[in-house]
């Protein structure tokens, strides 16, 4: 390769900072000529920035203490029940309550509104740890995000004020409702309406939502409405669930995060006054896309968990089966399964961790990341789970082992928050 290199590549190379001047060298003395002047081989250059980089990936101490203590809850409170919260197919309000307890529910929040004010990467470490043990307790803590984030991105200060500390401690719990029927991956082919009164102090929402996360629990929806038909224009309702004309509707049977209520509310002439509107009126779609860019990380966080959750356990389950006279962990077969699912997951975390810090840090593609964080983590969840239902054989599929739940709970993690597909034409229009 380095008869490759042409002079003109060498004149440029006199260019070059010194921040590879040893490779530089080393082409120069190949073609005869002497090393460009600098410091010596072993001396630090002097960039004007630090030259180690051994914090570089790692997680600030504050960070991993309470990362830790989530994980030490969850392994502790959370996973003893989730079997549970799987086979009764019932929401876990007493999941709920450990999280407000722990004021785990208050990590989406700024502490002007009673939150903890320590960023997304917290907050989807906190989701991992928890879908680790139990995928569908994670989704308590992801939907306080999904259902508050219009509020926090777009809401007025007297809106923040009223709804957002009372999520923080647990007392309420939001729903986001923006799916439909016939507007699932397209929202904007929303059918919900929402007219503005003969009086202009109301406005009166009729519609049908579906796949709504926290149906019949929330206090209130985040409600998407199309205000102008003509121009196709959305906006953004806050409706308490309360509210005469609200129905919560029947809950699905689903195949996974079954403790998880998932349903089709509908509204019925639901009045509601004008300062229940998120944002500037007809700005719905930029609402709720702007939402989902930042809370695809944590479909992505729960997908990391949950690969991680059976990956340990599939490991540790080759340490004790024994087959052939010793355990299956030193069959090769079994090992390059498990090596295989290590490295997958990590290279998800690390990915999940680099868009979280975008979105800490609101870089323009934020998008893009968040994206390919979700659509990685998600495939790497399912193909993890499934390998991990091989390494325990018979075992794992019955619901006596866990195994056979994550993968069932994998599988969402590829469909909601933008299923996979549509993740892949986010990332493939960036690149335009």
């Amino acid at each position: 390769m380095v008869h490759q290199i042409n002079e003109a590549h060498l004149n440029a190379s006199v260019r070059v900072p010194w921040l590879v001047p040893l490779v530089v060298d080393n082409v120069r003395m190949a073609h005869g000529r002497e090393p460009s002047p600098g410091p010596p081989i072993g001396r630090q250059y002097d960039l004007g920035v630090p030259t180690t980089t051994s914090d570089l990936y790692a997680i600030p101490p504050d960070l991993a203490d309470l990362r830790d203590t989530i994980r030490q809850l969850a392994r502790e409170r959370i996973a003893p029940r989730a079997a549970d919260i799987d086979r009764a197919a019932a929401y876990p309000h007493d999941i709920r309550q450990l999280l407000a307890a722990h004021d785990i529910l208050a990590l989406p929040f700024e502490p002007e509104y009673g939150g903890t004010g320590t960023g997304t990467l917290m907050l989807q470490m906190a989701v991992e740890e928890i879908a680790k043990a139990c995928a569908s307790s994670a989704l308590i803590l992801m939907v306080q995000e999904l259902g508050t984030l219009p509020i926090q991105l777009f809401g007025t200060e007297e809106q923040k004020q009223h709804w957002l500390p009372r999520c923080a401690s647990g007392e309420w719990s939001p729903a986001f409702a923006l799916s439909e029927p016939e507007a699932g991956s397209d929202p904007a082919a929303l059918r919900t309406t929402a007219v503005l009164s003969e009086a202009g102090d109301e406005w009166v929402i009729n519609g049908q939502k579906n796949w709504i996360t926290n149906a019949g629990i929330a206090d209130f929806y985040v409600v998407f409405a199309k205000t102008d038909r003509e121009n196709n224009r959305s906006s953004a309702f806050i409706v308490e669930a309360d509210r005469e004309g609200v129905d919560p509707g029947q809950l699905e049977h689903k195949l996974g995060i079954k403790g998880s209520p998932t349903g089709s509310p509908s509204f019925t002439d639901v009045r509601v006054p004008p300062e229940n509107i998120i944002g500037p009126v007809g700005k719905g779609l930029s609402v709720a896309l702007a939402t989902l860019e930042r809370t695809r990380l944590g479909a992505a966080a729960q997908a990391v968990g949950i690969a991680q959750g059976a990956t340990d356990y599939a490991a540790q389950y080759a340490r004790e089966r024994i087959a052939f006279g010793r355990p299956i962990n030193e069959l090769q077969g079994v090992q390059f399964k498990l090596a295989d699912m290590e490295t997958r997951t990590a290279a998800a975390r690390e990915l999940l961790y680099k868009a979280c810090a975008k979105a800490d840090r609101n870089e323009r593609d934020l998008g893009k990341y968040s994206s390919m964080a979700k659509l990685f983590a998600s495939d790497t969840a399912m193909a993890v789970t499934i390998e991990a239902i091989q390494v325990l054989g018979g075992y794992g599929y019955v619901n006596d082992y866990p195994v056979e739940r994550m993968m069932r709970d994998a599988k969402i993690t590829q469909i909601y928050e933008g299923t996979n597909e549509i993740q892949r034409v986010v990332i493939a229009r960036s690149m335009k």
